[in-house]
């Protein structure tokens, strides 16, 4: 026995297998909450079809940011892209999963999804304190017709370092100087008013049990949870509902190939039918790997996902990644991500 122990040892050895070689039975993910339930489908799915379970944990993307870098999962995700420097600093390379959009919901009593209108300038305004009732004259004149009760707005957003906020306050910087004066825009910011929830999931929450709130969250958490969205001016002047076409317009002039480090922003995108809060959401994992098996079922994974995960994303009202983007990322696995010198990625 200690003499078949001693051979399979040197096998090991002379094989080249170290730590981690064998297959993978798991693998563990943390971040944005915003594709969480685009995510848990597509894990479902592949475990039933290989056996293999993903284990992600929805805790916003500052957290899955946090987590890669500190290599305590097997990857992150986050809906704030990195810059092409911060990539660097970090060992990390990142590629977009799904588009999805940011929606404004609101709890009115009488108002039906899509009936109430809202200009950049004015949602802007409420998150500044500078509206504080829906009967203010600039959202009665926007919408002749609804009935706005003279009531004190509830603003809800983010407690936690957030992909979603990230979006949302992006766009607000771009579409509103006194915001972009006063606040800015990044993953947490100084609230000028109102309360947070934690995650979509929390902010969804809230305006569902808070009277006259209005919140911010990924489309699928706005349905699931029965929320009243808005329409919201886009950048030609039009009114959009937010749709799995509207995201599709907003990303159609995505310039994934010239962009360094893809990190491609679809806030406030030209065209009628353009939704002007959508964002593309990205996997973050390390140039070097240490858990060789691991490291191929994360891209396993993944690729299985742009491959055979398009209808469910779309059933979910997420944009699946077009495969001539899909294809640029796996070239761009084969020439980065390495693991004992060798490409992880090999078609």
């Amino acid at each position: 026995m200690k003499k078949m122990l001693s051979i399979l040892v040197l096998l090991t050895v002379c094989l080249g297998f170290g730590p981690g070689a064998f297959a993978a039975e798991t693998i563990n993910g943390a971040g944005a909450t915003f594709p969480y339930p685009l995510y848990s489908k597509w894990a479902y799915e592949y475990n039933k079809k290989t056996g293999l379970k993903m284990n992600y944990q929805s805790i916003g993307s500052g957290g899955g940011i946090k987590q890669i870098k500190e290599k305590t999962v097997d990857f992150g995700a986050s809906d704030a892209p990195l810059t092409a420097k911060e990539l660097d600093e970090a060992g990390l390379i990142q590629f977009p999963m799904a588009i999805g959009g940011v929606v404004p919901v609101v709890n009115i009593a009488g108002a039906a999804p899509g009936q109430l209108k809202l200009t950049p300038e004015v949602l802007a305004d409420i998150y500044l304190g500078k509206i504080t009732k829906w009967s203010d004259k600039r959202l009665t004149e926007l919408n002749p017709g609804v009935k706005l009760p003279d009531d004190a707005i509830t603003v809800v957003h983010r407690a936690d370092g957030s992909g979603t906020t990230w979006i949302f306050t992006n766009y607000l910087d771009k579409v509103s100087k006194p915001w972009h004066d006063k606040v800015g825009f990044e993953k947490a910011v100084d609230w000028p008013v109102g309360v947070g929830g934690k995650g979509n999931e929390g902010v969804a929450t809230y305006v569902k049990r808070i009277k006259n709130s209005i919140g911010y969250v990924e489309l699928a958490y706005a349905l699931q949870n029965k929320l009243v969205h808005t329409k919201l001016q886009n950048k030609e002047k039009v009114f959009v509902e937010p749709s799995i076409d509207s995201f599709k317009a907003a990303a159609a002039g995505a310039d994934w190939k010239h962009t360094p480090g893809f990190e491609v922003i679809l806030t406030d995108q030209p065209g009628r039918n353009s939704w002007p809060i959508a964002g593309a959401t990205f996997i973050l994992v390390h140039n070097n790997q240490t858990n060789c098996a691991n490291a191929r079922a994360v891209l396993d994974f993944f690729d299985w996902a742009y491959k055979n995960g398009s209808e469910m994303a779309s059933s979910l009202d997420y944009v699946p990644i077009p495969k001539d983007v899909y294809e640029l990322m796996e070239d761009a696995w084969s020439g980065k991500i390495r693991c004992g010198g060798k490409a992880v990625w090999t078609k």
